[in-house]
């Protein structure tokens, strides 16, 4: 039933700088998360075993939380990360607008060379979800493009600056 989600998209940037953008705190803080969300808060430690911490401002003015512990770095073709959703203290939490959505997401993002740029493709993947949870997953598959185009569109807007 539950086959990945995956994305890709164009970047007309060297791949070097959008490996930066997604691996340094200070510039994930000016892109990062659905269009129309404001990132306050973003720790990075970049390592396997590290964890990236964030907090996401919606437009309506709630706070989310989130958070990656890194698994696989391959600098600069290769991110692999567990992510979820979190609480200030960086405790694993509930999607707060969809309880049954998977704990944990097995999250893989490559930067290849591509001309003019670096093709970038996200792979994301229920982990050790029940069968609610990859249903959850499947029928969120429209909400999951809208929302990784609308964190597209904010990184593009942030590297074209």
């Amino acid at each position: 039933m539950s086959g990945e989600f995956v994305i890709t998209r164009e970047i007309g940037a060297p791949r070097e700088r959008v490996w930066k953008a997604w691996t340094e705190a200070e510039r994930l803080k000016q892109w990062w998360g659905p269009k129309g969300f404001v990132v306050t808060h973003c720790k990075v430690d970049l390592r396997p075993g590290g964890i990236m911490h964030y907090c996401l401002r919606m437009p309506d003015g709630n706070e989310m939380w989130g958070k990656f512990v890194y698994r696989e770095i391959l600098k600069p073709e290769k991110l692999v990360w567990v992510n979820s959703f979190s609480d200030e203290k960086g405790g694993v939490t509930r999607h707060p607008m969809s309880p049954g959505w998977p704990l944990e997401m097995l999250t893989t993002v490559s930067f290849d060379e591509a001309k003019g740029g670096t093709r970038v493709t996200v792979r994301w993947l229920p982990l050790d979800a029940t069968d609610a949870e990859r249903r959850t997953f499947e029928e969120g598959r429209a909400s999951m493009k809208q929302g990784w185009t609308g964190t597209f569109e904010q990184f593009e807007q942030y590297l074209a600056k």
